[in-house]
């Protein structure tokens, strides 16, 4: 077991002494509910808002902490400890769960027939199991887009206006070129990091990634995987790359002293910009991603079938996961919506920030998950994705040559799933 497991583990055991799931379920709509949501998503702003538009209603939200470690004591409460009513689960941790979907409540049950309608088509079928039942509702996707400083690139003699860039780096090749002519202007690097802001990118562009649509195994064969893997390595051999990992104890700094001017921004991760970089207001701009769609994130909410308050759990996702429920959520938190009806809205889609310089960040967002081509996901993702990105983390620090990178990455990928 590993030390994160152990960790998420313990948290489970924990929460199984404050949980619901005991008893005899409650039809009342206003008990109260236990929600176990994964850091990170507002999830307190979420049920803030719930709170005003269902005044009655009460809520108990437990952040159980990484996304990883939410889905791990999900585990373990439905492997007979007590389930909360409500549970935030992350997308790809989401397979493992739907292909166990007896342990959840069809919420065909709770609102009909068509209930996974209206969402992103992608969104909603991740969440539906092979019987047709439906585990979860989508929450929100993570649309890509790329966050970059303009007044960096005006000192480089680069475009700044958003559609001027998304122009120069139309594909990957033109994006390490526009980052060469950037580094040799400023002596900089042009980009945070090689894993995420770039393979994880260019990955997530696919339309079939480490498994196929009937749900084989195919990342060791995937030319699409290989290629998206080699656009990492040639932007690292290029020169371009900070090697500031996300989440590192350098990657906030990096983004308000200017060590780096591009990371990529899926929506959720525009709010942690403005966190770490405050007096950069105004220099930011966000504009689309090389090859232009592609989504990163996106989460679903369930409720376990030994959920005490099932009812309860209901009207939080029918309030909180409308159309309406997710554009409101949207324009208080940035969080975006997985609702169809709210991703064609005008205030979804006009929607700018001050911040990124008034960029069109709702149209970027919305355009890309649109565009999104969508692949199957299969209980192996999370760990595939992990040995690949550790990996291209091991290239950075010179740890693993350019030539070796992807065997070395397949071996990592075959140990962590036991292929």
């Amino acid at each position: 077991m590993t030390a994160v497991t152990a960790a998420a583990a313990a948290i489970a055991l924990a929460l199984t002494g404050c949980s619901s799931g005991g008893g005899a379920s409650s039809d009342d709509p206003n008990a109260e509910v236990a929600f176990w949501s994964f850091t990170g998503i507002n999830a307190k702003d979420g049920v803030k808002e719930y709170l005003e538009k269902q005044p009655d209603a009460k809520v108990k939200l437990t952040e159980v902490g990484s996304t990883t470690e939410t889905a791990t004591a999900l585990t373990a409460a439905l492997a007979g400890g007590k389930v909360p009513d409500l549970v935030m689960i992350q997308n790809d941790d989401l397979p493992q769960f739907v292909a166990n979907s007896s342990n959840f409540v069809d919420l065909r049950t709770l609102g009909g027939d068509d209930v996974a309608d209206g969402y992103l088509p992608w969104a909603a079928s991740a969440a539906t199991a092979e019987d047709g039942s439906v585990v979860g509702i989508p929450t929100d996707v993570g649309g890509l887009g790329f966050a970059y400083r303009a007044d960096l690139f005006e000192q480089a003699g680069l475009p700044t206006e958003p559609d001027e860039v998304a122009a120069m780096w139309s594909d990957w090749d033109a994006f390490i070129e526009m980052g060469k002519k950037y580094t040799a202007a400023t002596g900089k690097p042009f980009v945070d990091n090689i894993e995420t802001s770039v393979f994880f990118s260019t990955v997530n562009q696919v339309s079939e990634k480490y498994y196929s649509p009937d749900g084989e195994l195919v990342y060791d064969k995937n030319p699409q995987v290989k290629d998206a893997f080699q656009v990492a390595v040639d932007t690292k051999d290029a020169g371009i790359s900070a090697g500031i990992a996300a989440w590192s104890s350098g990657w906030a700094p990096g983004r308000a002293n200017g060590a780096f001017a591009v990371t990529v921004a899926p929506s959720w991760i525009l709010s942690g910009i403005k966190t770490d970089a405050p007096d950069t207001a105004g220099n930011w701009r966000v504009t689309t991603v090389p090859g232009v769609g592609g989504n990163w994130g996106g989460s679903v909410i369930a409720i376990p079938a030994r959920a005490k308050n099932p009812e309860a759990a209901w009207q939080y996702i029918e309030t909180m996961m409308s159309a309406e429920g997710q554009e409101d959520h949207f324009k208080k938190s940035g969080t975006f919506p997985a609702a169809s009806e709210a991703v064609a809205s005008e205030a979804v889609r006009a929607y700018t920030d001050p911040f990124f310089g008034d960029s069109k960040i709702g149209e970027v967002m919305a355009t890309s998950v649109e565009k999104f081509p969508s692949f199957y996901n299969g209980p192996d993702t999370t760990p595939i994705n992990g040995a690949l990105l550790n990996t291209l983390v091991e290239l950075e620090a010179g740890n693993v040559t350019s030539d070796k990178a992807w065997t070395t990455g397949l071996e990592k990928a075959k140990e962590a799933i036991g292929d």
